[in-house]
């Protein structure tokens, strides 16, 4: 089996990584994509709440399968991470938009705080039998 890691930036249409960390690694034709903050291309949080903040992160995690060959319609599961329980109504309608076709299995959990004041946190897990290539 290959192991992949790609690591991209602002010239990518990716916000630049607050941490060290690969953007996507894949393990054959699983991809595991890191989770994504709403934050802009130059870094910022977007301003708004949890509606706003959702959609970045899924432009943001789009860009990144884009970037790999893949796209939404590849996600087998995702993992979603809020700071108030009480965003989980509108979270799940920005959410479910990002996938007309088919939802991927998921978990959402509750945390006291994510990086950069944000207060969503989505990552992935995507799978395509000819691979992932940057």
């Amino acid at each position: 089996m290959t192991i992949a890691s790609w690591t991209f930036g602002p010239e990518d249409g990716v916000p630049p990584p607050v941490a060290p960390f690969a953007h996507a690694t894949a393990a054959g034709p699983t991809l595991y994509v890191t989770g994504q903050m709403p934050t802009d291309l130059d870094g910022r949080l977007v301003p708004g709440g949890i509606s706003e903040q959702t959609d970045q992160v899924m432009r943001n995690l789009a860009r990144v399968l884009e970037l790999v060959g893949g796209s939404l319609s590849d996600v087998v599961a995702a993992r979603a991470y809020l700071t108030d329980w009480a965003d989980y109504p509108a979270f799940n309608v920005a959410y479910q938009a990002w996938f007309a076709q088919r939802l991927p299995s998921r978990t959402c959990t509750g945390t006291e705080a994510l990086a950069a004041g944000a207060c969503v946190e989505v990552d992935l897990v995507a799978w395509r039998a000819e691979g992932w290539q940057a």
